[in-house]
């Protein structure tokens, strides 16, 4: 499959929603975990990323007077549990980290979950986790309805051999529209390269400027499994 220049895959579509990418960066030494979100309305709009004491992240309302609904917006996106990091666009992180907390997997975490109740949108819930232990692996997941609602669909795929400089790319929605439609295919392969600053602020610069919320971008050194993180926010940054 040929590998896409992320920053254009980003330029080319104004409106991909929330998206994870999971992959190796070009240097062959750092794993790179990356999820932003965008949105549309005021209620989707009024959120930050912010970092957790167990060294994940959370969304929260950036103005907490014009936070109209929390159910489908605030939640934790990453987690880490044993050797692994669970990144996903919603409440189905908890989910993933309760089964694995009780030695099930990321595959029957997600098959307790169905898209979200967001009629008629009926939005994808996306999922990742990178695996630390054993060698560098990683798995994307998503969920997500025939279209009407009355049926769902789950897709797992595996990365056991990731490939330095290349990333795969999952997000909610294939462009904008109205509604949108939810993200159809593969996942894409797209490029990992430049330093942390470099490639958190060329993703941040790539995503529409009036969609854009929130990124979140770790390398993860594959020798000694520390990591650097940087979050930019549309609020307070």
């Amino acid at each position: 499959m040929a590998v896409i220049d992320l920053k254009q895959e980003l330029e080319s579509n104004s409106y991909p929603g929330r998206g994870i990418i999971l992959g190796k960066h070009a240097d062959g030494k750092h794993a790179v975990l990356t999820y932003f979100i965008m949105g549309r309305s005021e209620n989707s709009l009024n959120r930050v990323f912010e970092e957790t004491l167990d060294d994940g992240i959370r969304t929260r309302a950036y103005d907490e007077s014009k936070m109209e609904d929390p159910s489908l917006v605030i939640y934790a996106p990453v987690r880490i549990i044993g050797g692994s990091t669970i990144v996903t666009n919603g409440d189905q992180t908890d989910t993933i980290y309760n089964f694995m907390d009780e030695s099930s997997s990321f595959e029957d975490a997600l098959r307790t979950r169905l898209f979200e109740p967001d009629p008629p949108i009926y939005t994808p819930r996306i999922s990742g986790i990178a695996c630390f232990e054993g060698g560098f692996s990683y798995k994307l997941s998503i969920i997500k309805s025939n279209g009407d609602g009355s049926s769902v669909q789950r897709f797992f795929y595996e990365y056991p051999q990731p490939i330095a400089g290349q990333g795969h790319f999952i997000h909610t929605y294939q462009c904008d529209g109205n509604p949108p439609l939810s993200f159809a295919g593969e996942p894409k392969t797209v490029t990992q390269e430049g330093d942390l600053d470099t490639y958190t602020r060329t993703v941040w610069e790539a995503l529409n400027h009036d969609r854009r919320i929130s990124l979140f971008v770790r390398f993860v050194d594959l020798e000694t499994g520390e990591f650097e993180s940087r979050i930019v926010n549309r609020f307070g940054n």
